[in-house]
């Protein structure tokens, strides 16, 4: 019976399971693909992408940690200010790793990039401001004359009164 059983090929270690170990060689395989190879792909992907759509403005964090706000944008280098004293390093593309916050992706990044070239401008008084001011002034010539002050003197009063 053991003679005819092993004649038959079927046997567990016999040579009819050959093709079972490539079988299991191509699962591994498929396997490693798709839990280690096929999500890193798509990571590389994304973070391409982030770094191609980068706009001035934009906070960031560098692969070394360093945050700071993009500033200008080149080919393959980017521009950012770093710290209080506003610090400019140049950096290759490759060096940014992710958005500081979350909330820096979603919101627009425009109006940061020209506050962080060049100061903001001082904005020009309402008609409605330079009369409530032209109106401060003559009170305080007033109180100056009562108070034998100058002008000076009475407008800073005058000022701590409608604080």
């Amino acid at each position: 019976m053991y003679i005819a059983y092993a004649a038959d090929g079927s046997s567990a270690g016999g040579l009819g399971n050959g093709w079972m170990t490539w079988v299991m060689i191509a699962v591994i395989f498929a396997a490693l693909y798709f839990f280690t190879i096929r999500p890193q792909n798509k990571r590389d992907k994304e973070l391409k992408n982030f770094r191609n759509n980068l706009k001035p403005g934009d906070e960031i964090v560098t692969i070394g940690g360093i945050y700071g706000r993009v500033v200008r944008i080149m080919e393959d280098r980017v521009v950012i200010v770093v710290g209080s004293e506003k610090t400019k390093l140049e950096m290759a593309k490759s060096a940014i790793n992710s958005y500081a916050s979350p909330s820096n992706a979603a919101a627009s990044s425009a109006p940061k990039a020209k506050e962080a070239e060049e100061p903001e401008k001082e904005s020009k008084p309402s008609p409605k401001s330079i009369k409530k001011l032209g109106a401060a002034k003559k009170e305080a010539e007033a109180v100056a004359e009562e108070a034998g002050q100058t002008v000076a003197e009475a407008l800073d009063e005058v000022a701590e009164k409608t604080e």
